[in-house]
């Protein structure tokens, strides 16, 4: 079983033992052998580093990478079982010690994609691709090894290309959509919100996207051909007299 200072299918937001005492926003800072040094400004954290647990006595190595990946100084703590936890995403935790056992009992190769915080409270998202370790003579499995993937940057990296691609695509369809309701309030005299419900409808009902519906209706607004004398007279004059009632306290932009 794996030796993590509590049992299976407990609260996997607690995590004891020797070398954890959490502070709020820094797993396993208390089990930094040197407070105060960090690996902040040692260069670039590499993105890739490996690590090796022997099963029998749940020994751990991490590489310098894995160190720094945690926020600590290469060799300035042991790595444990409750250490490796601690620093797991609350949301994520429960399902890394999960992997762990499995690998333990089953004796098979793993990878799980979670997240963990570091020293700092930082928070990293990173892929662990793990094999079995096979005593040389016996050929049992003794243990797990593999890689931490740290693809946080990645993930930042498409997010922000995501919104760059998608944000004017969102802002150009809400436009389109504030078009047809103000066509629709103009026409019907209705209110901002009847005017969307009444776009909805009509997207549901005929099964339209309502970006394309409004898109459309826009689009077809020039064909109308019944806009009378008297309504444009008065649009004239509601064009050419609106400052006029423009409160004083209105945001000057």
């Amino acid at each position: 079983m794996l030796i993590t200072g509590r049992g299976f299918g407990h609260d996997h937001n607690e995590v004891s033992g020797p070398f954890v005492t959490q502070s709020p926003g820094k797993p396993g800072a208390a089990a930094q052998t040197h407070p105060g040094e960090g690996v902040r400004g040692a260069g670039a954290v590499s993105r890739v580093g490996s690590f090796c647990l022997w099963f029998v006595d749940q020994r751990w190595e991490w590489s310098d990478e894995v160190y720094r990946m945690h926020g600590y100084v290469p060799g300035s703590v042991v790595p444990t079982t409750q250490l490796v936890l601690s620093h797991k995403h609350p949301d994520d935790r429960a399902a890394v010690e999960d992997l762990l056992e499995q690998a333990m009992y089953s004796g098979g190769s793993f990878s799980s994609r979670h997240r963990f915080y570091d020293t700092d409270g930082d928070e990293h998202s990173v892929i662990v691709v793990a094999d079995r370790m096979l005593d040389d003579e016996t050929g049992a499995v003794i243990g797990t090894s593999g890689y931490y993937i740290d693809v946080t940057e990645a993930l930042q990296e498409n997010r922000r290309d995501v919104l760059h691609e998608t944000l004017p695509k969102v802002i150009e369809a809400r436009a389109e959509i504030e078009q047809a309701k103000g066509a629709l309030r103009l026409v019907y005299g209705i209110s901002d919100d009847q005017a969307f419900n009444l776009l909805r409808w009509r997207s549901q009902d005929n099964n339209t996207k309502l970006r394309a519906l409004a898109t459309q209706l826009v689009a077809e607004l020039d064909t109308l051909t019944s806009v009378t004398a008297a309504l444009r007279a008065e649009f004239d004059h509601l064009i050419l007299t609106v400052h006029e009632r423009v409160p004083d306290d209105h945001d000057s932009s």
